[in-house]
């Protein structure tokens, strides 16, 4: 083959692998805006907001008897959002994980929602025992659908963070392809029209007599047109 050929081929087979590199990195961009943006729409609509700093500063030094809604297991995950608006995954996550669920625990001593529920219909009807796990129930479903739901959220809202990633990635291979293609180019421009690309061929067995004795030996790969032995 010739080398002007090979150039060729290699070159804009190079230059189609741009375009179907940039492609993707487009549709992965949108899929990460799309994902993005639905989520801070759909987040930002429920007007979540996190404690505020001064509320985290009393939860680090709780006065004697108070009450707070935070407590220290929720001060590494949740301070950085100090007194900002729930609309993000990120933000979703830390949410419902270090906020709902440490109160769904403390509220049920660790119980899920399905337990509390099955003593609310062991519990004799119209006690206040009954009573109380019933508002319990109540308190625990709502707590767990919320919960749930930003949990969702934020699994969409990763999804579009690799799509991110995987768009960046795509680009930068598109360009890394894009400059080969042009060294190939300007490869193609320069190499002359009659040179071939060397081929390398197996010689086999070859014999040679000498002094009325037959020799084998066994020949090597070579550029074609020649012989070794």
């Amino acid at each position: 083959m010739r080398r002007k050929s090979f150039d060729a081929l290699v070159s804009f087979g190079g230059l189609l692998m741009v375009v179907v590199l940039l492609a993707a990195g487009a549709l992965l961009f949108w899929g990460y805006s799309y994902a993005n943006n639905s989520v801070s729409t759909q987040l930002s609509a429920q007007k979540i907001s996190f404690p505020t700093k001064a509320e985290f500063a009393a939860a680090k030094n709780p006065a004697p008897g108070g009450f707070s809604e935070i407590t220290p297991a929720m001060l590494p995950y949740l301070e950085k959002y100090a007194g900002q608006e729930l609309t993000t995954g990120a933000q979703a996550q830390a949410y419902a994980n270090h906020f709902i669920a440490i109160h769904l625990q403390e509220m049920t001593g660790g119980q899920t929602y399905s337990q509390v529920s099955a003593a609310a219909l062991a519990a004799p009807p119209g006690s206040a025992k009954a009573t109380a796990l019933n508002a319990e129930v109540d308190t625990v479903f709502k707590g767990t659908t919320l919960r749930s739901m930003l949990l969702n959220a934020y699994g969409w809202w990763q999804m579009g963070q690799i799509a991110l990633i995987s768009s960046v990635i795509a680009f930068i291979f598109a360009g890394i392809t894009l400059v080969l293609s042009g060294l190939g180019l300007w490869h193609f421009r320069k190499v002359p029209v009659d040179e071939e690309i060397p081929r390398l061929v197996t010689t086999g067995l070859v014999s040679s007599a000498s002094n009325g004795k037959s020799d084998t030996k066994v020949g090597g790969l070579t550029p074609a047109g020649t012989l070794t032995s």
